[in-house]
């Protein structure tokens, strides 16, 4: 048995009672780590000592000012900055970055009092469905080490299902929170767009970038939103919405709630077992009181080209600061400027980010400008009305998070398409800017297999409800890979 195991508030009741200290659970995540990142590959960077000087420090605040996360580790993705702790995305042309200031989401967690074991491997700047693509090492599904963790926040979904952190916090461009989540069988949350400060986050897709948590049940999901949920002064983008109480309502009752299921996301493509995963979820959800409607989300077929041409341009434009000068690797033996710029991006970026850059400055020139990113730009605004429309009608939309369970690493390597569509379902949510979370709802073959709920915007709470009530009604979340000790 390990403390992770244990709910965030089974965490809390055993610090209350003198069980276990902060430092002890500090400690144990530094030990599961060493016992299983061998295998798993998910941490790039740790910060052993500053972790234990932070549990000290935290073992004299009184117990009456502890929050309900205060004392517990987690992990935070490689694309969000930490002082004094490098930060390179996965990538070769940051590193040796050491950042002189912290994330807004990471300066949260602190308040929260929570305390940071290290830097979580990626996909290469977020660009990626399988964690693959990263400059360092591939990290392992915990389910299956021959299998993919999803991407592109893969090991923050993989050190979770692990056991090695019960919390880590991912970001989400296109799905890179959900399909991980439902590859390694955890609950994986994208918020509204707006809702949580990109302060820190070092940017992919600037309109389609969004920090969020992963951890093992709802509510402890829940817990973690609110802590990093809230405007920003720093973040332009932060939206000035009151965060709710989101565990509040968590009661396990959705009589009356409105499920619309889109005839899209059940259609060509997706495989039986995840369909039939999710008509037993459908199942659930009608027995817990729910209504449940087949309805349309036609421009849905559209979003996968316009996501790629959206976050491929901003790409272009966002990563042209990386050139050599200023931080991060800086290429050798170089005659002049021009050739330091060149050299330094072509040694330093990865096969995946070269091409999204030059697919991005490809849809920006002149020449292309109106026939690609400005039709993407229409078409996005079409999917966003898509689910305006739906939203009208119905509190939820529910569907599989990906279309089918892990698939083996190297398998889809030199598939860009094949890869590509694995975020076939994910990506329109981003798009629309909505909230969806990712949650375990079956197995094919002892993968994880994911559920996911969309909501309208800043409605995180009506999902978390939804979400958990499923949760609540199954024991899927209760399952754990053969990696963890014991099994």
């Amino acid at each position: 048995m390990t403390l992770f195991e244990r709910s965030a508030r089974e965490l809390q009741e055993g610090l209350h009672n003198g069980e276990y200290t902060i430092a002890d659970l500090t400690n144990e995540a530094f030990s599961r780590i060493e016992k299983l990142d061998g295998d798993v590959q998910a941490f790039l960077a740790l910060d052993k000592e500053k972790a234990l000087q932070r549990a000290e420090e935290l073992e004299t605040i009184p117990t009456g000012e502890r929050g309900p996360l205060f004392g517990l580790p987690i992990g935070v993705k490689d694309n969000i900055v930490t002082e004094g702790l490098e930060t390179t995305c996965a990538s070769k042309i940051l590193k040796g970055f050491i950042p002189i200031y912290d994330a807004t989401v990471v300066k949260k967690l602190r308040d929260a009092g929570m305390v940071t074991i290290g830097k979580l491997n990626m996909d290469e700047f977020a660009m990626g469905s399988s964690n693959e693509n990263s400059a360092y090492k591939t990290t392992r599904n915990p389910w299956n080490l021959d299998y993919v963790p999803g991407g592109s926040s893969g090991a923050s979904a993989a050190s979770v299902a692990a056991g090695e952190v019960p919390f880590s916090l991912g970001s989400d461009t296109g799905g890179s929170i959900r399909q991980p989540a439902a590859y390694c069988g955890v609950v994986g949350m994208k918020p509204t767009y707006g809702r949580v400060s990109r302060f820190g986050l070092v940017a992919y897709a600037s309109s389609l970038d969004q920090v969020g948590p992963i951890t093992r049940t709802v509510y402890d999901n829940a817990l973690l939103l609110e802590a990093i949920a809230g405007v920003d002064p720093n973040d332009s983008t932060s939206a000035n919405v009151p965060v709710p109480n989101y565990v509040a309502n968590l009661n396990g009752d959705i009589k009356g709630l409105r499920v619309a299921v889109p005839k899209e996301f059940l259609a060509e493509g997706v495989s039986e077992e995840v369909r039939q995963s999710i008509k037993s979820a459908l199942d659930v959800l009608k027995g817990l009181g729910a209504t449940v409607e087949e309805v349309s989300l036609p421009h849905s077929k559209y979003a996968l080209a316009a996501y790629y041409i959206l976050a491929s341009s901003e790409a272009s434009s966002n990563l042209s600061r990386f050139d050599g000068i200023r931080y991060g690797f800086r290429a050798e033996g170089v005659k002049n400027l021009m050739e330091l710029y060149k050299e330094t991006r072509a040694k330093g970026f990865g096969e995946e980010v070269k091409l999204r850059i030059m697919l991005g400055t490809y849809s920006l020139s002149a020449g292309t400008y109106d026939a690609y990113y400005k039709k993407a730009q229409q078409v996005r605004t079409l999917i966003k009305e898509d689910y305006d429309k739906v939203f009208e009608n119905y509190d939820v939309i529910v569907g599989p998070t990906a279309p089918t369970a892990a698939f083996k690493i190297n398998q889809n390597t030199h598939d860009q398409l094949t890869m590509y569509a694995n975020d076939i379902l994910t990506i329109p949510i981003n798009l629309a800017g909505v909230p969806a979370i990712s949650i375990p709802c079956g197995f094919h073959e002892g993968l994880p297999l994911g559920l996911q709920i969309i909501g309208k915007h800043f409605d995180e709470e009506t999902i978390y409800r939804t979400a958990y009530a499923y949760e609540q009604a199954t024991d899927f979340h209760k399952q754990t890979p053969q990696i963890w000790e014991g099994k």
